[in-house]
Formats: C-alpha cells, sequence, structure tokens
C-alpha cells in the first residue's frame, strides 16, 4: 500500500494520492509492513511516532519525494514579538502550545552533565538556534561568548520565564526585527521516534528534520534525539538533512530502565560507573541480543549544528553501519558541557562499522566509550575537532580534568577492544585518545599527537584506588563474557604516517602546567608530541612472554603482577615525519628529516588535501590482514569483519588496490598525494 501526505491537504484526506493526508502521523498510524509513505514538499510541525513495525522483508517506508523538500520540525512559529526597547523585544506564549511538555520550563539535566542553567528550549533566528542567557539582564547587555565557534552569534540571546501559565521571552536580535524575519521556537522534544519498544525495520530517507527540544542523552538513561529507533532493530536513516537539536541529532540509544535512569543524579550514592555496568547486564537480561536490537543504518546524512552529538547510542546501536554521513558543528555553541559530546558517542559499539565519514569542527569528532569490541573505524576524513579557547583562567588543580572539552579526531576509551581504526585521514593537533587497549592503527595518515595512553582509565577518588572494569563480550555477541580493568597497550601499529603538528602555545603551557602538578596525567597527558614514542616503557612481545617462563602457578613469592602491568605492543612500519618520533623499539620505522607541507582547504564545496609527502615516502609497506595482527587480549577476538570473516588491507582510502610496492598510510600511490580531492 502507498500512502500518500501533503501539508496543504485538506483535513478530510484518505491517504491516496488524489486525496492525500495532511499530517505525516496519520499515515504512520495505519501503515503495516511493506507499505510506503509518499510525503509531498512542505513544514511538517508535528512529532510522527510510528505505530507499527515493519519486516526485514517488507519494511515501511517513509519517503520524501522530493530530497530534502519534506520538513518535520519540532518548532512552532513565533509572530506578534513586542519591542521593549532598542534590539530587545518580548513575546509572550500560551503554555498550552506545548501540550504539557514545555521545554523552557525544563531544564537540561541527567549523568555526565555540567551544571548549568541552560533549558530544553530555543528559539530560532532563520533556523539557527540564538543562545540563552542566564538572566533577562544579559539580554540586555549581553556578553561575547568567546569559547563559541561562532562568538559573533553568540551577542543573539534570549532568556524565558513562567508567569501564570505563559511562557514569556526576551530576545535580543541585534537590530533585526523578528516579526519580518523567520522566528521560531522549540515546541516539541522529537520528530521521529516511536514511543514503543520494538517498532522495527524502518526506513527514513530524504527528509529535512530540525528543532526538537532533545534531552540531554547520557548512557545510563533512556536515550533522546531528534530521531531514533527507541529501542528495535534494523532502520535505515538515509539522505536526511538534520540539525539543531537542543541535545543530540540521532540517538541509537538505551531504552528506559525505570530504576537506573539517570541514578547517579537521582541516587548519589553509587558511582556512575558502576550505575552503567548496573545498565549493561540488566539490559542483557532483559532482551538485548542481535535478534532484537541494532543492525541499523545511517548513511549519507548531512548532521550539524547539535548541542550535544550529532549521533548518539549505547547497547541500541550494535551490528550497526554508519556510513558517508557529513557531521559538523557540534557543541559547536560551547553552551552545554559534559562527558557525553561529540560528532558521534557511542558506547558498546559492538561490531559496528563507521566507514567513509567526514566529521569537523565538533567537540571531539567520535569517541566510542567502552566496548568497542569489533568496532572498525575505517576511511574516513576526521579534522579541526580540537578546540583551545575555553581554557584560560583555568588552576593547576582544574587542568587535568579540562581536556574532556578540548576534544580530538577518535577518542577510545577504557574498552578492550578489537577497536581497528584503518586508512583514516587524522588532521586535528590532538588526532587519537587511547585510554583503553586493544587497538590495531593501520594505515592511517595522522597528522596530531595521540594522547592519553597509560592513564584516564581510574575513576577519579584521590588517594584510593578506584579502576574501571569494563565488560568484553564473547566475540560478535552481546553475551557479557567478563569484566575488567584496563591494562594499557595490546596495540598494533603498522603502515601509518605520523606527522608532527604546530603546536598551540596555550596548549604546550597547559602540558607543562599540568604535567608538574601531583595530580596531572590522571585524566590526559595534554601530550605535544607526535608518532608511536607515548607507548615508550611498554614491552614487546618477547619481553611481556618472557615473564611468564617456567611458571606454574603462584610460586614461592606469590607475585601476580605479571597479570597486571601493561600488555605489549607490535609497532613497525611507520614513517614520522616533521619531528614525529617512533616508538623506542619499532622494527623498520622510517624517520624522515626533510620537512613535509601538509594543509587540506575546502574549494567550491570539495575539500582538497595537499601534500608533498610524495616527495619523501618510501614504497616499502608489507601488506596487512586479521592474521598478521592478532588478537586483543582480553576478548581472545581476532581484529576480522562482523561475520567473523579475515580482512586482508589491500584496499586504501579510495578503495583503490594495494598491489606490488605501496607506501605506508592510507593511499595506495604516492602520486595521489600531491593534491587528492577527499
Amino acid at each position: 500500500m502507498i500512502y500518500y501526505v501533503d501539508a496543504s491537504s485538506p483535513t478530510f484526506g484518505d491517504g491516496s494520492k488524489q486525496y492525500p493526508f495532511r499530517r505525516i502521523q496519520q499515515a504512520a498510524d495505519i501503515a503495516l509492513p511493506g507499505d510506503e509513505i509518499l510525503v509531498l514538499p512542505g513544514i511538517y510541525r508535528e512529532q510522527v511516532k510510528p505505530r507499527h513495525a515493519g519486516r526485514a522483508d517488507a519494511r515501511i517506508i517513509y519517503r520524501s519525494l522530493e530530497p530534502l523538500a519534506a520538513v518535520i520540525t519540532g518548532a512552532a512559529e513565533a509572530k506578534d514579538w513586542e519591542n521593549i526597547g532598542s534590539t530587545v523585544w518580548r513575546l509572550c506564549v500560551d503554555n498550552a502550545l506545548f501540550c504539557g511538555n514545555n521545554p523552557f520550563a525544563e531544564k537540561l539535566s541527567g549523568d555526565w552533565l555540567l551544571p548549568g542553567f541552560a533549558h530544553r528550549g530555543e528559539v530560532y533566528l532563520n533556523h539557527k538556534s540564538m543562545y540563552e542567557a542566564e538572566s533577562p539582564e544579559k539580554v540586555l547587555n549581553p556578553v561575547r561568548l568567546e569559547k563559541s565557534l561562532e562568538p559573533d552569534f553568540s551577542l543573539y540571546t534570549w532568556f524565558a520565564r513562567q508567569e501564570e501559565g505563559r511562557t514569556v521571552i526576551t530576545a535580543n536580535f541585534q537590530g533585526l526585527d523578528p516579526n519580518t524575519e523567520d522566528v521560531e521556537i522549540s515546541v516539541r522534544q522529537n520528530c521521529f521516534m516511536p514511543e514503543e519498544n520494538g517498532i522495527d525495520y524502518i526506513t527514513l530517507s530524504g527528509f529535512t528534520v530540525r528543532e526538537a527540544a532533545t534531552q540531554w542523552a547520557p548512557p545510563t538513561a533512556y536515550q533522546d534525539g531528534m530521531i531514533g529507533p527507541h529501542w528495535a532493530k534494523g532502520w535505515i536513516i538515509e539522505d536526511c538533512e538534520i540539525y539543531e537539536s537542543k541535545c543530540s541529532g540521532i540517538s541509537l540509544g538505551k531504552y528506559l530502565q525505570p530504576a537506573n535512569d539517570n541514578k547517579w543524579l537521582k541516587w548519589k550514592y553509587k558511582d556512575g560507573t558502576q550505575n552503567e555496568r548496573d545498565a549493561i547486564c540488566r539490559a542483557a537480561a532483559e532482551g538485548w541480543d542481535k535478534e532484537h536490537i541494532g543492525s541499523h543504518v545511517i548513511r549519507r546524512c548531512h548532521i550539524h549544528d547539535c548541542g550535544q552529538t550529532g549521533i548518539v547510542g549505547h547497547l541500541g546501536g550494535v551490528f550497526s553501519l554508519i556510513e558517508e554521513n557529513h557531521i559538523h558543528h557540534i557543541n559547536h555553541k560551547k553552551n552545554i558541557g559534559g562527558a557525553e559530546i561529540g560528532g558521534i558517542k557511542m558506547h558498546a559499539a559492538i561490531d559496528v562499522t563507521f566507514r567513509n565519514n567526514h566529521i569537523h569542527h565538533c567537540t571531539r569528532g567520535m569517541w566510542l566509550d567502552w566496548q568497542a569490541q569489533g568496532t572498525r573505524v575505517t576511511g574516513n576524513l576526521l579534522h579541526d575537532n580540537c578546540h583551545l579557547t575555553h581554557l584560560p583562567g583555568l588552576t593547576d588543580e582544574e587542568l587535568a580534568g579540562a581536556a574532556i572539552g578540548i576534544g580530538e579526531d577518535i577518542f577510545v576509551e577504557v574498552s578492550h577492544g578489537p577497536t581497528l581504526i584503518d586508512n583514516n585521514i587524522l588532521l586535528s593537533m590532538r588526532a587519537l585518545k587511547l585510554e583503553t587497549q586493544g587497538v590495531a592503527l593501520v594505515h592511517n595518515l595522522v597528522a596530531g599527537t595521540i594522547v592519553g595512553v597509560g592513564t584516564g582509565t581510574n575513576n577519579g577518588a584521590v588517594g584510593l584506588p578506584s579502576v574501571r572494569y569494563t565488560p568484553y563480550h564473547t566475540p560478535h555477541g552481546t553475551c557479557v563474557e567478563g569484566f575488567m580493568t584496563i591494562l594499557h597497550g595490546d596495540c598494533r601499529i603498522y603502515n601509518n604516517i605520523f606527522i608532527q603538528p604546530q603546536i598551540d602555545q596555550l596548549y604546550a603551557d597547559y602540558s607543562r602546567r599540568t604535567g608538574a602538578q601531583p595530580s596531572g596525567h590522571q585524566w590526559d597527558d595534554f601530550n605535544t608530541v607526535a608518532g608511536t614514542c607515548v607507548y615508550d616503557g611498554f614491552p614487546t612481545f618477547g619481553e611481556w612472554d618472557k615473564q611468564f617462563e617456567g611458571y606454574v602457578g603462584m610460586g614461592a613469592a606469590g607475585n601476580t603482577n605479571k597479570y597486571y602491568d601493561h600488555l605489549p605492543v607490535w609497532i613497525g612500519g611507520n614513517v614520522y615525519f616533521n619531528g614525529a618520533r617512533p616508538y623506542e623499539k619499532e622494527e623498520k620505522s622510517t624517520v624522515c628529516e626533510a620537512p613535509v607541507r601538509l594543509s587540506l582547504n575546502e574549494e567550491d564545496g570539495e575539500w582538497i588535501l595537499e601534500t608533498d609527502l610524495m616527495d619523501h615516502l618510501p614504497c616499502n609497506a608489507r601488506l596487512l590482514s586479521t592474521e598478521l595482527l592478532g588478537m586483543a587480549f582480553e576478548p581472545e577476538q581476532r581484529y576480522e569483519n562482523p561475520d567473523g570473516t579475515p580482512i586482508v588491507f589491500d584496499r586504501d582510502y579510495n578503495n583503490r588496490i594495494r598491489r606490488g610496492s605501496f607506501p605506508a598510510g592510507p593511499f595506495t600511490e604516492i602520486f595521489h598525494f600531491r593534491k587528492a580531492v577527499l
């Protein structure tokens, strides 16, 4: 069955082509497996809640007839503004508009959110969210927010208060007339998300989705988003433009666990990390498995200008494919802070593939937290995901934890792997944060530092042990196999190009200050030297293995330190430029003394990489494979495809075949380096 929807249709439509429905929800209420909902261009101010699931062989498809011309928005038009002096205007809204869910009366809240005054609501000027002010005085006299990526626009401010069943909004439009501009306010919490669990096999294709009052989405809560399957299997979200979510654009997150929903915030006595472990075990006992959850696809979406994440997920995103998305300007306003922010923030990305995405100008590009087991990050371009403008003024004591808001291209945290990062281009000053183990870096171009190695895996207690035990799973499944702390190491680093970046002087100063204090390096080492030298002091496999020679039990002294020391590393065949330094025991490394240049520029909508690496790069790399990489230590799982088949790294960033003599890094032939369109 095909149903048609047209926002300009009369209210009596029956869903036929001649008499379309007026609202998408009318079709969502009756669509069954195999049905397709075709939506004509228009503005759809509604919160669509699919009621029925599709099947693997008969999906329910929601399709915009013209790409991006059907707009689902969580906002309402805001007219009738009254000028109250100079550039400041006032709007009074009857709270009945919000249907009992007033985003201007509810603050953002949740585990791992830094305290603040922000509400779920937003005021949008020409589809761009303005900045909430802490008081009416700061609307009258706004202060430029220097840490924002758009400090000029931070002077466009608003403040809301509740007054006898009304929301009164005061806003500074800096000389613009809100009654002639396109001004809206957020009304609905979501745009396209079921209320129930188990609404499987839905496709959302070609829509513009914008402007919803989403709530903060930590892993210990029901994870909110403008779009999401709630807790289901087999969704496809494709070719959509998704922007201006207060917090998260797309959620592949956890279902509601009433007894453990933001429990750390509500019941302070149990650490958030323990609540997280509880949430995982509870989910495993309540149906979290491959047969019922995950296996989603997010592809070719343009996701931008969201406050917390472009894509967020915990448990619900397992076995998924996230590819060819353009994600940028996430948390760019810097008016929300906390430990769940990034272009992509995914907990438990078990057997998830992140492929050919472009992520930039975010507070952190990708954050793979806990259980990045069977995760593959391949062929992605990441840059401009490290921001320093908010650091001045911090005390020495605050510095160790400050890096949570600095960001980097990829952060892998407290996971046992195997996590495979191959054929990527990583250009932020801080390229990788590896407070973890079981990572393989293969054929990447890394023009930034690796930070956090050997640190950041305790839980912040002072003077007491607080190691974080995190779970690992049966290979390619969700069944919890065990829990273990992070020993660090167990990494394979082959055939990469490392380039020393120019270090910002402010960052260098904080690196020096943090290293000098007693509690320094608890959360981040602020490393300023590129290359694999961050693993100096870690054993090779031969050195580590020697500890176990002749060992037949507890032994006379009962010393079991060997089980808790750093794991070995395997590092070889990497190439180093501009002062980047190799691991002290690296095999067959190449250190090039000649300086090289590297730049990424946008030209007419295309991103162009220019470099003279080809003048210095040897073609002596060896072909790598699953067999050569071995297995991650704790889960005893190999670096392989989600179906268990082996990988041969014979394809480069551009999917060209590696044959004969080829160089380290993500490109097969060195002449492609001179000027490459990415």
